[in-house]
């Protein structure tokens, strides 16, 4: 055999060895990736408010579930309402260690033509939701409106944050679809700034404040006499306020229902969690595993009720169908949702 055939010979099998190991190296399980890794949570929202409250304890508990068991570090990126953190997530690096918890409304800001949501939300990867958005509108004791109908009438200050967050959106869209006369003061600190405003006295109320919120961080106001519930605004009423008025009962246009229904579909994603664009499929699937699997967990579920967590989880799939539905409504519809939510984007768009 001559010495250029042994030669042949011995690159072929360095090449075959070579793609042998790179194949290894691809095929590595996601198990065998997260191990000893850690995951960095954004969360798109300030310290000691729903949103947090909600991430920090699925943080506590995600580790256990997830193959690999890597250990999960919250990091809050507060600005902007939440666009901040879907900004960042969006252009992380795709290799499933950074995740964000996710305000409600950032999916569909893009719709809504949001000039500084700079991502397509349909192209990240949706890893599920711990539960539905339900806002509320509430006055407290000591406001002269106790009711929707007052609120019609009389003309009611309201604490909001940033121009794109909920208790800024909400009582404005209230204003257009109800005839209220929410006053809407804004500025206030993401998370607990418009509830520290209430009890102060700084304002009368807030509009756009989740439910779930309340009686996870603010609890005591759940006390008989303490607050005043308005209206409620979900798709479908929550069971601990039958008698509070749903501003889907109270509208009769079916041009505005259906503005509203669009609306809503930002809520009923409520408290999602993603990955960055282009994760792969693997280490997304083993997200979504670990994410189901911690919101069945007893021990989470314990530690959720006692800091009063509603827990009513969407998967990823069913949000992926909700955005699918949502930037497939008609222009007209989605227009008058976005001119409601954001006037100066929709104007500009």
């Amino acid at each position: 055999m001559s010495k250029s055939h042994h030669a042949g010979v011995s690159v072929l099998a360095l090449c075959v060895a070579l793609s042998v190991s790179s194949s290894q190296a691809g095929a590595q399980t996601a198990e065998a990736f997260y191990k000893g890794k850690q995951i960095t949570m954004l969360v798109g929202s300030g310290a000691g408010g729903g949103y947090d409250a909600y991430a920090r304890v699925f943080a506590r508990h995600a580790s256990k579930h997830m193959v690999g068991n890597p250990q999960f570090i919250a990091k809050n990126v507060p600005a902007a309402g939440g666009i901040a953190a879907a900004n960042q997530i969006a252009t992380s690096p795709a290799d499933g260690l950074t995740i964000a918890a996710h305000t409600n409304g950032i999916a569909m800001d893009p719709l809504f033509g949001n000039a500084a949501a700079r991502y397509d939300a349909q192209k990240f990867g949706w890893i599920g939701s711990m539960g539905k958005l339900q806002n509320i509108c509430m006055s407290w004791h000591t406001s002269a409106v106790k009711t929707i109908e007052q609120a019609r009438q009389t003309e009611i200050t309201v604490a909001g944050a940033g121009a794109t967050s909920n208790s800024v959106i909400v009582p404005k869209m209230m204003n257009q679809l109800l005839g209220t006369k929410f006053k809407v003061i804004a500025g206030y600190e993401p998370g607990q700034g418009d509830t520290i405003a209430v009890e102060s006295g700084e304002v009368e109320g807030v509009c756009g404040l989740a439910w779930s919120t309340i009686k996870a961080s603010r609890s005591q106001w759940l006390e008989p006499g303490k607050i005043n519930v308005l209206v409620q605004m979900a798709m479908e009423k929550l069971p601990d306020l039958p008698n509070v008025p749903s501003a889907l009962e109270l509208i009769t246009d079916p041009a505005k229902k259906q503005v509203l229904e669009l609306i809503l579909i930002r809520q009923e994603m409520g408290r999602p969690f993603s990955t960055p664009p282009g994760v792969p499929a693997d280490r997304l699937a083993a997200l979504r595993q670990g994410f189901d699997a911690t919101l069945k967990d007893p021990e989470f579920l314990v530690e959720a009720a006692k800091v009063q967590l509603e827990i009513d989880p969407l998967t990823g799939d069913q949000i992926e169908k909700l955005l699918a539905k949502a930037y497939s409504a008609p222009a007209d519809v989605v227009k008058q949702a976005a001119i409601l939510i954001d006037p100066a984007a929709a104007a500009a768009k």
